[in-house]
């Protein structure tokens, strides 16, 4: 069941070429997208209640204690890209959306899944991303030829796909969440794989035309998935996608090929709404780094961007 297709030693090693700091990463979020005293990034959410049922397959991946046979409280975070917390809904860069999740034991234990509505990020490093921000920042016009951005899609061709092919989702409800980052998961036999998170809707996916979304309110997503909830739960199954060989486990901006295999993990339901007060948006938070004991992080990327979310849930009290 041993799956190491990257060493620990090897991501060890990319993690300490890092030039980047958590703070260095906050910081390039607020310049291109402004400090509010909001989150640096996904400001404009909204936060639900619900349950997790995992399922009878996920306890032979990992020991994960959310992953066996009990079920766990969800609270559950769907948000629009950007720093900015009253973005419209139908702008572009509000894309791609995001899905935070946290999971609570019955012994108020609690692990976080944070993932996006698009299957690969656009840079594969910290250094990178920080740069994209940089150059986003200083480009008013994203059309004009060489100009910072258009010289960072010159070397870096992902990036632009990333950021020119988003689709417009017609609900949070109704579109799949990724999490590009990778993970080790180690069972009761310490047998481990790499894995990456997907999130697939019950309902499908719905699109909305470029056109279509200009017809549509600054609050369409919110508004919709408001009265939706009203009318019953919302389903997400949780998969766990499984590495192979060659697959580049410390790159995000590689998506897995979607012919690898793909095992259940269980069933998020959602619920309710919550009551999204000032005071619940400040306070809750989820990080990517809170994993419990048969998980571990797999992805340099992800070690630095997990001691960032508490320098931005720090910054917004």
């Amino acid at each position: 069941m041993t799956n190491d297709t990257t060493s620990d030693e090897h991501l060890h090693q990319n993690e300490n070429r890092q030039d980047v700091s958590p703070k260095d990463l906050v910081e390039a979020l607020h310049t291109t997208f402004g400090k509010h005293n909001a989150r640096a990034i996904h400001a404009k959410g909204l936060i639900f209640e619900g349950t997790f049922v995992p399922s009878k397959e996920a306890h032979e991946l990992t020991k994960a204690p959310h992953l066996q046979n009990q079920e766990s409280k969800v609270l559950v975070r769907f948000s629009d890209f950007t720093g900015i917390p009253n973005i419209a809904d139908n702008d572009p860069d509000a894309n791609p959306r995001g899905l935070g999740i946290k999971f609570i034991l019955p012994d108020e234990s609690t692990t976080d899944i944070v993932a996006a509505s698009y299957n690969g990020f656009p840079v594969a490093t910290s250094e990178e991303f920080k740069e994209l921000l940089l150059a986003i920042a200083t480009t008013p016009d994203k059309e004009k030829k060489g100009s910072p951005l258009d010289l960072f899609f010159e070397s870096h061709p992902i990036a632009k796909t990333f950021l020119t092919t988003q689709k417009i989702s017609a609900s949070f409800a109704s579109i799949n969440y990724f999490g590009v980052n990778s993970f080790k998961f180690i069972n009761n036999e310490d047998n481990s794989k790499f894995i990456r998170y997907q999130f697939i809707s019950e309902s499908g996916e719905q699109f909305l035309s470029t056109e279509e979304a200009k017809e549509e309110s600054s609050e369409y997503l919110f508004t919709e998935i408001k009265e939706r909830i009203k009318q019953g739960s919302i389903k997400f199954k949780l998969y766990a996608q499984i590495a192979e060989e060659g697959d580049k486990i410390e790159d995000p901006s590689i998506a897995w090929p979607d012919s690898r295999q793909r095992v259940l993990l269980g069933e998020i339901t959602v619920t309710k709404l919550s009551k999204n007060t000032k005071e619940e948006d400040k306070s809750f938070a989820v990080n990517p780094g809170n994993i419990p004991e048969g998980i571990e992080i797999a992805d340099p990327m992800l070690q630095l961007r997990a001691k960032s979310y508490p320098i931005s849930v720090e910054e917004r009290q």
